[in-house]
Parts: structure tokens; C-alpha cells; sequence
């Protein structure tokens, strides 16, 4: 088996005592058994693939046809009879054989692709990995892993006679996969081999038995009233003036606006038709119409103060200078002469503009007068109680969550199902969404004393007050289950992450859909 095309088993390299082999693959199970299940599974799926079960050839108008799905770092990603590609969506096909039935079959079927697909991208991406860093597994490594497999097995030795009954391509074909095979294994114990401390699952396992039930008071930014807005508008009038305006736009030069303008004020074209043939904005249509804004919309369109002032005062069925825009060049006509800022309680379309313009801008406004309300509510609640102390504000909006361990990031834990390790987000209460890697959250809500308010915390878009209403302590039987999957769970999320660096890698150029849907697809 060592030449390069007629690699033939040496019965002597091949033949182990049974002792040594036992104790060999008790050794890498001990070490790594992610890995060493991995080795097992992908060994069993080579032979069975190679020896017992022929590759399914899809054809088109009788006709094998050519299905190239892209290519990772320049390596062809194909589907040819016998190729690993072939051989993933063989084997992935009978897994899900069962479902191949009903009115889902197309989409159980490009699901199916998809996944040998996928296989075939980190299979590539990995022996690439290795063959760069100059890695090949060793002939008598492969020789010995050809050996264990059952098939060429006779009460517990190898048998030469069974291995014989292959052809020598066969042969060849089932020693080059066993290597490949070994070689990704290889990689998979570099990158995610490292083991895992036994007292990691142990603090794991700790921090989740410390929990605690909570009540929660939330002042919404969009909760600031309607008197307080009225206020600002009052102290700032000039931002909230309404105007009336049209513009054209001329994108190449200050020296062709002019000309445009110009033109205009000659009557050799009307304001409307130089708006719609010439003005290169989204308001061409339109004739150049803006509809009524209020001044401060005009800050990033004008950004020139005294510019944007002269566009402001700008008289009815007059015309500004030319000013300044982002994109270019502009000038304006004054529809109707600009009004003061008048502003009623009524008027929710202004009163919602008005909040918009102070949550991008005035955002700290808004946060100290809420500050301020939660400040009295945290006093109240001291007096009073959480539940009592809430019936005096109106409008703060009121939840319990919990238990919960002090889970910062969001870290998830799922066996069988079973989440052993809930999550801030698994609430399901939207506001605590942007707290769940916020440290001043997690110190507070988890470091105040039981039953005593929080002081305020401003997170996203809302002011929160936090209150613990109880702590649990778990048995540690119920969190056995962390301690005993830990390793399990850390081995399982690093493959993701490798799988997921990879099918997200630049160097995979994925035309997979487009070849689905050209050779495969069968429209019902």
C-alpha cells in the first residue's frame, strides 16, 4: 500500500494484537471523544459509501449532467459519481429517507443538497487548511485505520481475504478517503482539541444554581409627555418653524445650478420643468415639491447655518441662492412664507415629529426628566413597596421575569431540548433585550439587596428599575446535567464556529442555488 497506484496491504503492518488496539482507541476516546466519535462516524460512512452502495447520477434529458455548485479557494465544489460530494448526498439522502414523501419532497429534496453540499465545503476548506500548513497522515497510520474497519473484520483480527475482495481501484479510492479523513481529524484536535478544565463545568454549573425572580418598572423614552415636549418647543421656536419649500438639484457643478437658475428667473423654462428634466434628487418628479417641514429637517440637507437661514426666509414665490447640498448644488422656492412654531397638545402628527427630533438629539433631556420619575418611584418603593408603589405612576410599565442565574451574554446551554442555562432573552420581555451584555445590568440586578429597588438604569430606550424579589439556590442535582454535558456542549460549539468560519469564509464562491434550480429543481 505504500507505492503511489498500487498502495497494497502489507498482512504484517495491517494484522495488530488485539490487546494494543483496544488500549489505542480507549486512549483517544479518554483524550477527546468529540473528536473520537467524529473519527468513527466518518470512518464507517467511508466504507459503507465505497464498498456496499453506488452513487445515485442525477441526469437531465437522459444525459449525466455536469453539477459544479462553486468552488472553495479555487477547488471545485462538484457532484461526480463516487466524489465525497456524491457520497455525503447519498448518505444524507437515506438518513432522510422516511420524509421523501408528500407534498414537502421538493423541499426535503434542495434541503438534502444543501447539507452534502455544505459537507463538501468544510471537507475542502480543511484538507486545504492542512495542506498548506505541509500535513499528510502517514502511510502506516492509514494502513492501520483501513484495517480496523468492520468490514474487513473476522472475529475481532483483520482479514486479508475480505480486504482482497475489493478491486485494486477500490482499494485505492477507500485508502486515499481513510487519509483524508484522518487528516481533518487531525485539524478538528488542533483547533478544538484543547481540553476543557474540569473546574470550568463545575463554575458553570455553580453560577447557574444562584437565581433570582425580579419585578421590573420600564420608562419608555416614547413615554415623555406631551407638556414636556411643548416646553422645549418653547425654549428652542427657531428649530420648529414650518415652511414650505421646492428645490432643484444639480449634482455636477455650482456653475451649471446657476445656469439653471438663471434660466428660471429669464422664463425661458418654468420652475416645474427644470425640476422634472434636470433636478437630480428624489423630488424631480414631483416637480420639486418637499411638502411643509419644520426647520430643523433642513440641518442636513443645508449644513451651512447661514446658508440654511437664507433658504428659510426666503419670500413667497421667491428663490434662494444657490446653496451648498451633500450630493451637489441647490436652490430653493419659497411655496408660503415661513410660520412660527406653533404647536397645540392636539396635533399628534407635529408632537411626533417634535419627540423624533428630541430622541435623535435632545435624547439626554429626555432621560433626566424619566430619571427624575424613576428616583421617586425607587423612593416610593421603599416606603411602600414595589407593588403598591407602582399604582402612583400611571403609564410605567410593569413585568416579572425570573428565575434567572447571572448569565451575561446570553451564554445558552441546550440538551435534548432542555435550555439548562436561561437566557436574559428568553424572557420575552422586549426592553431587557439590549441588557443582556451590559455589565452595570447583571452587577446591579445581581448585587443589590433582595426586595430593595435598583437605582435607575438607561437601557436602549428605556429607563429600567430593577427589583429582586427572591433567591434561589438549586439542589445541585438539578444542575448535574451542566457539569455532566459542559465539555460536550463546548466540543459541539466549536464545530459550529469552524463549520460557520468556513461557509462564511470570502474564499467560497457559492453558486449553489443557481445550480439547484437549473438541473434539479421540479416544479410540481
Amino acid at each position: 500500500m505504500a507505492s503511489r497506484e498500487n498502495k497494497q496491504l502489507d498482512h504484517r503492518t495491517l494484522v495488530r494484537d488485539d490487546t494494543s488496539t483496544k488500549g489505542e482507541w480507549t486512549r483517544r476516546f479518554k483524550a477527546n471523544p468529540f473528536v473520537f466519535i467524529g473519527t468513527i462516524v466518518v470512518l464507517i460512512i467511508v466504507i459503507v459509501a465505497f464498498v456496499a452502495l453506488p452513487a445515485i447520477v442525477p441526469e437531465a434529458g437522459g444525459r449525466t449532467v455536469d453539477l459544479n455548485f462553486g468552488s472553495y479557494d479555487k477547488v471545485p465544489i462538484s457532484y461526480v459519481p463516487g466524489n465525497y460530494f456524491a457520497t455525503m448526498y447519498g448518505n444524507i439522502t437515506r438518513y432522510y429517507q422516511q420524509f421523501l414523501q408528500g407534498s414537502n419532497v421538493q423541499g426535503i429534496e434542495q434541503m438534502i443538497w444543501r447539507q452534502a453540499f455544505e459537507e463538501t465545503v468544510i471537507h475542502i476548506a480543511i484538507l486545504k487548511e492542512m495542506e498548506k500548513a505541509g500535513y499528510t497522515a502517514p502511510e502506516q497510520m492509514v494502513d492501520r485505520e483501513v484495517a480496523a474497519l468492520p468490514d474487513f473484520q473476522e472475529n475481532g483480527r483483520f482479514s486479508a481475504a475480505r480486504y482482497r475482495r475489493l478491486d485494486k481501484t477500490s482499494r485505492l479510492a477507500l485508502w486515499r478517503e481513510v487519509q483524508e479523513s484522518i487528516t481533518k481529524n487531525r485539524y478538528r484536535e488542533d483547533v478544538m482539541g484543547l481540553r476543557t478544565p474540569t473546574g470550568e463545568g463545575d463554575f458553570i454549573k455553580e453560577m447557574t444554581r444562584r437565581q433570582r425572580r425580579f419585578g421590573l418598572a420600564v420608562f419608555p423614552l416614547d413615554s415623555y409627555p406631551t407638556e414636556e415636549i411643548l416646553k422645549y418647543v418653547a425654549s428652542s421656536p427657531e428649530l420648529f418653524r414650518s415652511c414650505h419649500l421646492s428645490r432643484i438639484t444639480i449634482n455636477s457643478s455650482e456653475r451649471e445650478a446657476r445656469q439653471v437658475l438663471e434660466s428660471i428667473k429669464a422664463g425661458t423654462q418654468t420652475f416645474e420643468e427644470a425640476a422634472q428634466s434636470q433636478s437630480q434628487d428624489s423630488y424631480a418628479d414631483r416637480g420639486g415639491d418637499l411638502g411643509i417641514r419644520m426647520a430643523y429637517e433642513f440641518a442636513g440637507e443645508v449644513p451651512d447655518s447661514a446658508e440654511r437661514e437664507a433658504v428659510l426666509l426666503t419670500l413667497p414665490g421667491d428663490y434662494s441662492p444657490v446653496v451648498k447640498v451633500p450630493t451637489g448644488w441647490a436652490f430653493f422656492r419659497a411655496e408660503e412664507a415661513i410660520l412660527p412654531a406653533e404647536v397645540s397638545a392636539d396635533d399628534s402628527a407635529k408632537l411626533d415629529k417634535i419627540r423624533s427630533y428630541m430622541v435623535s438629539f435632545q435624547r439626554g433631556t429626555i432621560e433626566d426628566w424619566l430619571f427624575d420619575r424613576a428616583r421617586l418611584l425607587v423612593s416610593a418603593v421603599e416606603e411602600r413597596g414595589f407593588d403598591a408603589a407602582l399604582t402612583g405612576f400611571p403609564g410605567v410599565q410593569k413585568h416579572d421575569f425570573g428565575p434567572l442565574p447571572l448569565n451575561y451574554g446570553g451564554l445558552t446551554m441546550d440538551f435534548g431540548g432542555l435550555n439548562l442555562f436561561p437566557t436574559l432573552s428568553a424572557q420575552s420581555i422586549s426592553p431587557l433585550v439590549p441588557a443582556e451584555s451590559n455589565e452595570n445590568f447583571w452587577r446591579t440586578a445581581f448585587f443589590i439587596p433582595l426586595e430593595h429597588a435598583s437605582e435607575p438604569l438607561v437601557i436602549g430606550d428605556n429607563v429600567l428599575v430593577l427589583y429582586p424579589r427572591e433567591e434561589i439556590t438549586k439542589d445541585p442535582t438539578e444542575t448535574e446535567g451542566i457539569g455532566t454535558f459542559y465539555s460536550t456542549w463546548v466540543s459541539s460549539n466549536a464545530e459550529q464556529s469552524l463549520r460557520s468560519h468556513f461557509i462564511n469564509s470570502e474564499k467560497l464562491d457559492d453558486r449553489f442555488f443557481a445550480t439547484y434550480l437549473q438541473y434539479l429543481y421540479q416544479p410540481n
